[in-house]
């Protein structure tokens, strides 16, 4: 059986435009990302073309401002943006999620002067970006990193290795954050680092239980040169950069789960409703319906909790701990409601010929990536009862 479009769910959405997007991203979805999905996973395809696609639709730039090519949508229209796209592959979805956050630093960050010369190619011209924080030594303990920037005159050398990075030799543009200082958190700096530039390397990329068409590996910067000109904020500000970033990222991740969750309660109710058993569907039965429900409660109890953290940025108030929170819930509700569809599936559920084995694989890694949910739960007792006693 192929892959199952998502239904359409009810979104309340605050315009007149933000429901035309919808339908614009839900009708490219329904006709360029999800007939192909199954089979380019499968064969660890890139969608490049659909990004390309993306970008000429006005879709890499949702929430930035519109003077430089973004789209200048609330971030509660941008993350039902990601969760359509993800419910259709989450290889677009999560890829047009880190694109954001890697536009972040420049966008947020970046003197005037910067942000016109680089930002309308970014947002709008076709370019694709990737975010290098972790490494193969600091992944959750991002503040140790080791990739090391030195001043040459207007110039700055970065030198390191970083890992785990989305893109990672495919992108045309990289925010890295490198050491410039004194160890811990108050000597990192963001950079902005062209994809062609010499001395920066992809190497093969990772060999993952999901998402295999979305390109995961380490990138390598071998003495790369880059102007002073692309140093993003202040000196030594690039871990705080880099922790506001993933505030925001957060979210974008977990949009994406509630995608992918939705995805698989639409595959398993379709199944449910077709199989029959003991001369009835087996959706007559009172515990798969039962199952059933409670993964459509999981699912809009994620979706509110996101949004409720989306509205609380779009009003400019803090939102770092709900962010934490909606990663932390809706990534473990993706992986619950995942694993149940299979269970409703049954033997087929376990099989390549039906889709929900393949959300099941794709859940997992998004209570890993963006910080893991071990991490989050630090965020939010931080923010509850303050920083751990020493």
């Amino acid at each position: 059986m192929p892959d199952r479009a998502p239904q359409p769910v009810d979104r309340q959405l605050p315009t007149d435009e933000a429901r035309d997007l919808i339908s614009l991203v839900r009708d490219i979805a329904q006709r360029e990302i999800a007939p192909k999905a199954a089979e380019e996973e499968d064969a660890g395809r890139f969608p490049r073309e659909v990004f390309t696609l993306l970008s000429e639709s006005g879709l890499l730039g949702l929430p930035y401002d519109t003077e430089y090519g973004g789209g200048d949508q609330p971030y509660e229209v941008y993350l039902q943006v990601l969760e359509e796209l993800a419910a259709a592959r989450l290889t677009v979805g999560l890829g047009v999620s880190v694109h954001t956050l890697a536009s972040y630093a420049l966008a947020a960050y970046g003197s005037k002067e910067q942000q016109v010369e680089h930002l309308p190619a970014m947002l709008g011209g076709g370019l694709l970006g990737a975010y290098c924080l972790s490494e193969p030594a600091s992944g959750s303990d991002a503040a140790s990193l080791r990739t090391k920037a030195v001043r040459d005159g207007d110039e700055w050398v970065i030198t390191g290795t970083k890992a785990w990075i989305t893109h990672g030799g495919i992108a045309d543009f990289y925010t890295v954050m490198a050491r410039t200082g004194e160890e811990g958190a108050r000597g990192i700096t963001a950079f902005l680092v062209p994809g062609d530039a010499a001395g920066l390397s992809g190497a093969v990329p990772e060999k993952k239980m999901g998402m295999k068409g979305s390109p995961t590996a380490q990138v390598h910067l071998d003495g790369v040169r880059v102007g002073d000109d692309r140093r993003l904020g202040d000196e030594g500000q690039g871990f705080a950069i880099a922790l506001s970033a993933l505030d925001s990222g957060r979210l974008g991740i977990a949009a994406c789960a509630i995608g992918v969750a939705q995805a698989a309660l639409d595959a398993a109710v379709g199944y449910a409703t077709e199989r029959r058993q003991f001369g009835k569907p087996i959706a007559d039965f009172q515990g798969l319906r039962f199952m059933l429900a409670d993964m459509a409660t999981q699912i809009e109890a994620g979706r509110a909790l996101y949004l409720s953290a989306a509205r609380l940025r779009d009003a400019g108030r803090p939102f770092a701990k709900q962010a934490a929170m909606a990663k932390l819930l809706c990534t473990d509700a993706a992986m619950k409601v995942t694993t149940d569809a299979v269970q409703v599936l049954g033997g087929y559920g376990y099989t390549a010929d039906f889709p929900v084995e393949r959300y099941m694989r794709e859940a997992k890694v998004l209570q890993i990536v963006e910080g893991t949910n071990q991490i989050q739960r630090m965020v939010i007792a931080r923010h509850l009862a303050g920083p751990e006693t020493r």
